[in-house]
């Protein structure tokens, strides 16, 4: 199935994605409104989208919105943010059954409807955000911040990667941070959301079927005009360390949690990063990699061990779960694995087992509608004219050369452990 879309400019930095497909039983709606990966704001812009849930000028309340999307025959509705480099994105989602399916006429038009009235009519009181949902969602929000730490593997890594790159902005936290919150109102919020709606470049994605009427109401609807749209610049792309780091992180854990941040110094644009996904892959990318092979089962150190390489800044990332007393044997075998790969001590086969594990999961894309336009915003923010098709066949072409030679650019950076109260010392 080759995946065929049709963009539209809509106003001054907006679009309209449209992605025609029968494959699925239900349609996929997304706005993506995108921001740059700033500290003073990345607080607001995770508020916003809790708040804006709470009720619209229809539905005031959150219970109201639940019965009326059950009433479109269970739509699902979901909001988040998160960071893509150095872009922070707010994505506001709506799915449900096509109408065709459930002979419910103008189903997809009632549920393009709400979505758009969570988004650009929501609940007020005397023309500022409800105050009351402003505090409720700001304790929410403060008790999912620093929930962040009950996943250690998850809170390991962001910590890495926030020492890594203390002095860039890739190192912000995408939902901000609990100091934030006392200084956000109902009135500075709900300024800050009129901005977001004025200045931000917006995404808009469909994906499943729809007639003409349906196209011609969601451009009408979505035509705004405007006029300074804030530009999001591309993010500095290096392999130079100046200064390797290591950072021991003592917490009341049971089990060590390793994190080695490597630069690469090759943008996602570059004729070599197709070979750096595929050299990450035979290094940690699955139960064939050299570091499952040798950190895992032949020297029994770690309970799961992987690398992945983070496309928009370019950077390798290899985690493990390890006892504290394997500490520095770890990282020597790591350390030793990735110089293996850059001598090109890997097989024929290593090499083909990652190209096919690589393109089984850039096919598997085709099989959801949100990986389908998650895909297609990639490619939008890449700039990347490929179809899914093309980017499979880009992956067989690259030689053991291009592997060894995109290895060779990689560089230790950062080693992070989140200790126990342990000695690293011997």
């Amino acid at each position: 199935m080759e995946l065929k879309s049709k963009r539209i400019e809509l106003g001054n930095g907006i679009y309209l994605n449209l992605i025609q497909t029968d494959k699925f039983k239900s349609n996929l709606m997304s706005y993506y409104f995108i921001r740059p990966l700033n500290r003073e704001e990345v607080t607001m812009n995770s508020l916003v989208p809790l708040v804006l849930k709470r009720g619209t000028e229809e539905f005031p309340t959150s219970l109201e919105i639940e019965k009326e999307f059950e009433s479109l025959y269970g739509a699902s509705y979901s909001s988040t943010v998160n960071k893509r480099g150095e872009r922070h994105f707010l994505r506001f989602t709506v799915e449900w059954a096509n109408e065709e399916y459930l002979n419910a006429p103008g189903q997809n038009l009632n549920v393009v409807k709400m979505l758009r009235n969570i988004i650009y009519n929501p609940c007020l009181e005397n023309g500022v955000f409800n105050k009351e949902y402003v505090k409720q969602e700001k304790e929410n929000h403060k008790n999912r911040i620093e929930g962040r730490i009950n996943d250690k593997r998850s809170y390991a890594v962001d910590r890495c990667i926030e020492e890594m790159c203390r002095y860039e902005k890739y190192s912000i936290y995408q939902l901000g941070y609990v100091e934030d919150l006392d200084s956000i109102n109902e009135k500075n919020l709900y300024s800050h959301y009129q901005n977001i709606l004025d200045t931000s470049r917006i995404e808009i994605f469909y994906v499943g079927q729809f007639d003409e009427a349906l196209e011609s109401y969601i451009v009408e609807q979505n035509k705004i005009e405007r006029e300074v749209i804030v530009e999001v610049p591309r993010e500095i792309i290096t392999n130079t360390v100046k200064q390797k780091n290591m950072i021991n992180e003592k917490l009341d854990v049971s089990q060590g949690k390793l994190v080695i941040g490597y630069r690469t110094g090759i943008p996602f644009e570059h004729e070599l990063y197709n070979a750096l996904l595929i050299a990450s892959d035979i290094l940690g990318g699955g139960p064939n990699s050299k570091l499952f092979k040798n950190v895992r089962e032949a020297e029994s150190l770690a309970y799961y061990v992987s690398s992945t390489i983070l496309k928009y800044k370019s950077i390798m990332i290899v985690d493990g779960g390890i006892e504290f007393e394997n500490y520095h044997r770890t990282v020597d075998i790591i350390n030793k694995q990735l110089e293996e790969l850059k001598s090109g001590n890997f097989s024929d086969n290593d090499m083909e087992i990652s190209k096919k594990a690589i393109k089984t999961s850039t096919e598997s894309i085709k099989e959801s509608p949100f990986l389908i336009s998650e895909f297609f915003l990639s490619q939008i923010i890449a700039k990347d004219n490929r179809s899914l098709d093309e980017m499979m066949k880009d992956f067989e072409t690259v030689t053991r050369e291009e592997i060894i030679e995109a290895a060779k650019k990689i560089v230790i950076d950062t080693i992070y452990f989140l200790n126990g109260n342990n000695s690293l010392e011997g």
